[in-house]
């Protein structure tokens, strides 16, 4: 299988990274042309400098910023590869982006997969991401070596959109999971409490999550590298209340959580990984 990887990001790269220890991928691309020049040379495949170099791709997967982005590389991609090829987006974005880039590759006999992932940089890194996947299970099955080389658990969740509706959903779970998390850490230190001792305390009880096992002693000393930033989570939540809103459920937490990370990037910290809302929950 001859696949490309567009979209070199902290999550994006390592990704191609497991795809060229498969032996499977042929060309990357990125938005800054340097960074696809540099990892190019480094796995000694092509450097895409137009959706041209994908031509002979039987597979191309997007990890890109926001809908326009995707929409985009999907009406460049379909003037160029073969009926029968595949494209699969790993971005988040709306479900009815997806749905919109399903109909434009059709029209070409192209197949397309949405297909969000969950895990942050290192589960990027290290090869373990949850793919939640749209779309039909042929098109599924065409793409799953691919998946396969950076993927923990692969799961069809229905047709074209539910990938991106179940990532909604994951969305929900991770900002009130981090109100949470920063809230009560915050309270833990303005009580006193030693956190070699509360950390562990907590994870082995109800109260144990992964952002609490893999955040909470760093956010505790201040440090803030990412993983996944503030403003990545504060437009995924954007495309998160939309989604909500029109399904008609009650949006409180998403809405707290729109406004503290939009504060936080307001202060300069989009860059920062998400735990730095602790900074807003030690000020009262």
């Amino acid at each position: 299988m001859k696949t490309g990887f567009i979209g070199l990001g902290a999550m994006g790269a390592p990704m191609a990274g497991h795809l060229h220890a498969r032996g499977l991928l042929t060309a990357v691309g990125n938005r800054t042309r340097a960074k696809a020049d540099a990892l190019a040379t480094e796995l000694g495949v092509r450097s895409a400098h137009s959706a041209a170099d994908f031509a002979d791709c039987e597979v191309v997967l997007l990890c890109v910023s926001e809908d326009a982005d995707v929409l985009q590389n999907v009406q460049a991609l379909r003037e160029l590869l073969k009926p029968g090829a595949r494209v699969v987006d790993h971005s988040t974005v709306s479900a009815d982006t997806a749905r919109e880039a399903a109909r434009l590759l059709a029209e070409r006999g192209i197949g397309f997969v949405d297909a969000p992932v969950s895990g942050g940089a290192e589960g990027a890194r290290n090869g373990k991401l949850s793919i939640m996947v749209g779309g039909s299970a042929e098109d599924l099955d065409a793409v799953r070596p691919a998946l396969e080389a950076y993927a923990l658990r692969i799961t069809h969740m229905g047709p074209t959109g539910a990938g991106q509706c179940t990532k909604a959903v994951n969305q929900v779970l991770v900002a009130g999971i981090n109100e949470a998390v920063c809230e009560g850490l915050a309270l833990g230190e303005k009580l006193g409490l030693d956190p070699d001792k509360l950390l562990p305390t907590l994870g082995a009880g109800a109260a144990g999550n992964w952002f609490l096992d893999k955040r909470g002693a760093s956010m505790l000393r201040r440090e803030y590298v990412p993983g996944f930033k503030c403003a990545h989570l504060l437009k995924d939540l954007r495309i998160v209340l939309g989604m909500a809103q029109n399904a008609g459920v009650n949006t409180a937490v998403i809405e707290q959580a729109l406004a503290d990370y939009a504060q936080l990037v307001e202060r300069g910290l989009g860059d920062a990984d998400t735990s730095a809302l602790i900074e807003l929950k030690r000020q009262g």
